[in-house]
């Protein structure tokens, strides 16, 4: 078999290992943290209403990871964008190191007998560290998105190869990321479980300001003799105008023709069952059904690793399986298997291996959702290709995919406080199996109802398998994760000198 990456020049193959060691020291610290985090704010909060405010929490985090992504252009505007990213993933280190040290500091040590011994502090205070973390967390995600065209070039098949070869290696970090924090919660707690993973956002910050930008001594030349004196804060703040442009403009393509709605419950609600699967279902069943918080990194851990096969088998069958419906309608089937939580009553002697049981059944639920987030992600680009104009004032894939990523932190925000609600009412009476049957079972059946009847929305997709939809051809050797982000960082990338009088 050819090499794949046999045109990639000695700098390119170079930068792409640093880079792929990067991004694997920060997904899997990542995993360890936000695992534990959960976790922490679970045991830590009033537990009359741990679950709502939980929900609470991560809104928070996730509406300030948009407000680090707004914040982004200015800085790689005036640094290069392998400092700006080294930056942000050594800040988040430094900051996710504060709640280790509060804990320490104020009496938290190791547990003992299985029993959690934390330190003497307010738990209010996770939501201001959890929220300024998130702005971190937003930069590293958006620039992690952007930085593959500076690492290989505009060469979309360079582009494709990378991608496809760092998404798996970054979903097998977090899988093994996931099921190491289930070791570091039951031998360390849940406020020290993370104690690794400031080192490795540092690890991963060094490793990545050794990446060797291509044409990045041009660029960088360019910038300082056309360096633009308009104010940082001015940038910022045209960045958020723009942000709402673009959220103007995505709502304007979306809800215009039949082949775009569908999006909504094609895109952003599947996004937000699976989300709230890893992060609130699994680890309240894991607190109150199976009595130890920590088997939830297992269960989350088998989620990751369905990811993984469903990228995988979207890459191998991409000739076969043109259109996203196929997977879209096995995510939808697949949302069915979560009726398993409010029915299981495992033997507390049992708990561990019932942990490895669900993180099995997660495999398949969440392989049918990143297949069909994979292959929607090539429909879209492929779809809005035919309405790109280099006059826009923001690019309309920038927008719709703002719009939906966007309208997914909102379902979060408010369906997640109400739900988590609803679990606290039934944690009062002593057993939540009751609340998960509305929570858990019947909520996914009524997405995967919406989501099969989405999927029968576009022009043609009455077909099992589809060959195109909408007219719409897509062009899987043209699809790369980053140029969703292309047109939106354009004035980024192009300093334009000013006028000379």
């Amino acid at each position: 078999m050819a090499n794949p990456f046999a045109d990639f020049t000695a700098l390119e193959r170079r930068n792409l290992i640093i880079y792929m060691v990067g991004i694997m020291l920060y997904k899997f610290g990542l995993e360890a943290f936000t695992g534990s985090i959960t976790l922490l704010a679970t045991d830590r909060f009033n537990e009359a209403t741990a679950f709502s405010n939980l929900a609470i929490l991560q809104g928070l985090n996730q509406a300030f990871q948009c407000v680090g992504s707004i914040a982004i252009a200015p800085l790689i505007k005036r640094f290069p964008t392998r400092s700006v990213l080294a930056a942000s993933i050594a800040m988040f280190g430094l900051l996710s190191a504060i709640i280790i040290i509060v804990d320490v500091s104020t009496g938290g040590k190791i547990p003992e007998a299985n029993k959690q011994r934390y330190g003497h502090w307010n738990s209010l205070i996770l939501f201001p560290i959890y929220s300024i973390i998130g702005i971190c967390h937003g930069m590293v995600e958006l620039i992690r998105r952007v930085i593959p065209r500076d690492i290989v070039g505009g060469d979309v098949i360079k582009l494709k190869r990378m991608d496809a070869v760092v998404h798996v290696f970054y979903e097998i970090a977090g899988t093994a990321g996931a099921f190491f924090a289930t070791f570091l919660v039951l031998n360390l707690g849940n406020a020290l479980a993370p104690s690794m993973s400031p080192f490795l956002f540092v690890f991963a910050a060094i490793a990545w300001s050794f990446i060797g930008l291509v044409g990045s001594d041009h660029d960088n030349k360019l910038a300082l003799e056309t360096l633009d004196e308009t104010p940082m804060l001015a940038q910022i703040g045209h960045g958020f105008s723009h942000f709402g442009l673009s959220m103007y403009r995505g709502a304007q393509i979306i809800f215009s023709s039949r082949k775009f709605i569908w999006l909504i419950p094609g895109y952003s609600i599947p996004l937000f069952t699976h989300r709230y699967l890893e992060s609130a279902l699994s680890p309240a069943f894991a607190k109150r059904v199976l009595k130890e918080g920590a088997y939830s990194q297992i269960m989350v851990g088998g989620s990751n690793f369905g990811e993984l096969l469903g990228a995988l088998f979207v890459l191998f069958f991409a000739n076969k399986i043109k259109t996203p419906l196929p997977w879209l309608r096995l995510d939808a089937l697949g949302l069915l298997l979560v009726w398993i939580l409010p029915y299981s009553y495992p033997e507390a002697t049992k708990s561990l291996q019932y942990a490895w049981t669900l993180a099995a059944i997660w495999i398949p639920v969440s392989f049918g959702w990143a297949a069909g987030d994979v292959s929607l992600a090539a429909y879209i680009q492929s779809a809005l290709a035919a309405i790109e104009r280099p006059d826009d004032k923001v690019s309309p894939l920038g927008a719709v995919m703002a719009f939906l990523y966007s309208l997914y932190i909102i379902l979060y925000a408010v369906l997640g406080y109400l739900l988590g609600r609803v679990l606290d009412a039934a944690n009062a009476k002593g057993d939540i199996r009751p609340a998960l049957v509305y929570v858990g079972g019947t909520m996914y059946s009524v997405v995967c109802v919406v989501l099969l009847c989405a999927t029968f929305i576009p022009k043609g997709a009455f077909a099992l398998n589809p060959d195109i939809i909408d007219n719409v051809e897509i062009r899987d050797e043209e699809v790369d994760e980053s140029a969703m982000y292309k047109n939106e960082f354009k004035e980024v990338k192009e300093v334009k000198p000013e006028a000379k009088t």
